[in-house]
């Protein structure tokens, strides 16, 4: 009887540190990357606008080229959807939608994933012109982990793991239109 009970007390211990925990962990994240490409500004953003430009160069994309692509609106504009189901879970399904433009600036995107995981967060893409002949490119993702799924911030670090594929994705960006 008092192994059960102190098998009982360690579960809960357990269990409760980490939700404890996760009250006072971070539940939002912010991870962004940049790179400066070689070209003219009205290049790099005349490419980069169109969603669909994406599965050239982002690693999600090439990461499974056999997804299945469907698409809804004009390509560029806002409320363009693009919406991705793969059978890789590195991939999973989702949607990207196109929220805003402040032309020649930035372009804001929700991001709503269905699997593995549900999530709605929100991505951008900004475009700077350095001078004639280069352009600084930010992509960026801003996150949100409810309680208490936030405590898996404690071992994911998204960090690395989101902008490793975001500077993957940049530097495709980079050679593809550096090649032009």
């Amino acid at each position: 009887m008092k192994i059960l009970k102190n098998m009982t007390i360690i579960i809960v211990i357990i269990i409760a540190i980490p939700m404890i925990g996760a009250l006072f962990t971070a539940r939002d994240v912010s991870v962004e990357r940049e790179i400066t490409i070689n070209k003219p500004h009205h290049e790099v953003y005349g490419y980069a606008k169109y969603l669909k430009n994406q599965d050239n160069f982002s690693k999600w994309s090439l990461t499974d080229p056999d997804m299945q692509k469907e698409y809804k609106g004009t390509d560029g504009e806002v409320g363009f959807v693009s919406f991705w189901k793969s059978e890789n879970p590195d991939v999973g399904s989702g949607e990207q939608e196109i929220l805003a433009i402040q032309e020649g600036k930035r372009i804001d995107y929700a991001l709503r994933f269905f699997e593995p995981f549900e999530s709605n967060d929100k991505a951008f893409m900004e475009f700077e012109s350095i001078n004639e002949n280069n352009t600084l490119v930010r992509w960026g993702y801003e996150g949100h982990m409810a309680y208490p799924m936030n405590a898996l911030l404690w071992v994911m670090d998204m960090e690395k793991m989101v902008g490793d594929d975001f500077q993957t994705g940049l530097e495709n960006l980079k050679r593809i239109l550096e090649t032009k």
